[in-house]
């Protein structure tokens, strides 16, 4: 059981981006932490602020494999956990553990103590929110403790060949064998877990092309996943078919079931509820329209970066992973 516990996934993920810095990369390391098996080489630039970190896979695993897990009671039955890597729900109940998302695989041990602290149930059903490694990459060993894994079409694919993310100028492989969902859905799927409606929403061309959110409906819960990073500019991931009015587009799916009384969990970020997901709605329309006259009026992406279009924005939204002139590359390049 200890080896299980300690199984090590190799993920499919890397990125390269012209606009990520070194202070980027080290933020994402502290929050997102990713995994792999290998960087792909740095591709030439000029850019002197693009600095490749060859090291951060590494860091990540570190990071991870010395978390503490803080566990939130949201409901009797459903928890959120946090740790290095995207936030995690639980369910729990008579039919067994429903988990949404894996975080990082070194961190695997930890959050099965956490989840076992819980109820005595056994893991049932793991669903990702989407194909990133800090998401998905404690699949295997979440597998072989017995769950069997949901997601959406595009995860599977996505997870089940080498996959280029073009913001870290890294390189990983396909995902094992056991990483794998067993089950896959192309618009909406609905489940019937421990007494509750479980709608599984996927979210086209957003954070990603995989993206989905769960409504736990009776327990008036939702995972948003990477639709939501709660008070921060976002990462957009263009390579993997993501879009900023596809990340508006999954808000406003998000926020039509969501009612004042529901308690929303972000990839990223502290729990929240309907008002501030509509106050990150609102920041997302406003840089996507900004950044659109730019790009319509003939800009360059370094103008647009240089007009700086989020600077009165700054002072609320800057506080995360990303730079606003990381954001605003990503969103100019999405539209």
């Amino acid at each position: 059981m200890k080896t299980r516990r300690e199984f090590l996934i190799r993920s499919s993920m890397a990125t390269a981006a012209a606009w990520l810095t070194r202070g980027d990369l080290l933020a994402l390391a502290g929050q997102n932490a990713a995994t792999g098996v290998g960087q792909a080489p740095a591709a030439a630039n000029t850019d002197p602020a693009v600095q490749p970190n060859p090291d951060i896979a590494q860091q990540l695993r570190t990071a991870a494999a010395n978390e503490k897990i803080k566990t939130t009671k949201l409901t009797d039955t459903i928890f959120l956990l946090q740790g290095v890597g995207g936030n995690v729900v639980c369910q729990i109940g008579p039919d067994g553990k429903v988990l949404i998302d894996s975080q990082i695989s070194t961190g695997t041990p930890h959050l099965l103590d956490a989840l076992a602290k819980l109820d005595e149930h056994k893991l049932k059903l793991l669903i990702n929110t989407h194909w990133h490694f800090d998401h998905t990459d404690g699949n295997a060993a979440i597998h072989l403790e017995g769950a069997f894994i949901v997601a959406h079409d595009n995860t599977r694919a996505r997870l089940e060949k080498p996959q280029v993310m073009q913001m870290y100028q890294a390189h990983f492989n396909a995902a094992p064998d056991a990483g794998l969902p067993q089950q896959t859905f192309g618009e909406i799927e609905t489940l019937w877990v421990n007494n509750d409606q479980l709608n599984l929403v996927h979210t086209p061309e957003a954070h990603t092309d995989s993206d989905i959110f769960i409504h736990f409906v009776r327990g008036n819960v939702i995972h948003a996943g990477d639709l939501w990073f709660n008070g921060m500019y976002p990462l957009i991931d263009t390579g993997s078919g993501g879009t900023i009015n596809g990340m508006i587009r999954g808000v406003d799916q998000v926020l039509q079931a969501a009612d004042e009384r529901s308690k929303i969990v972000p990839g990223h970020g502290p729990l929240g509820d309907k008002g501030a997901l509509q106050r990150y709605r609102e920041m997302l329309v406003t840089v996507a329209d900004r950044v659109e006259k730019l790009k319509v009026s003939g800009k360059s992406v370094q103008d647009a970066v240089a007009a700086a279009p989020t600077a009165d924005l700054d002072a609320v939204w800057a506080k995360g992973t990303l730079k606003p002139g990381t954001f605003v590359a990503l969103v100019y390049e999405s539209l």
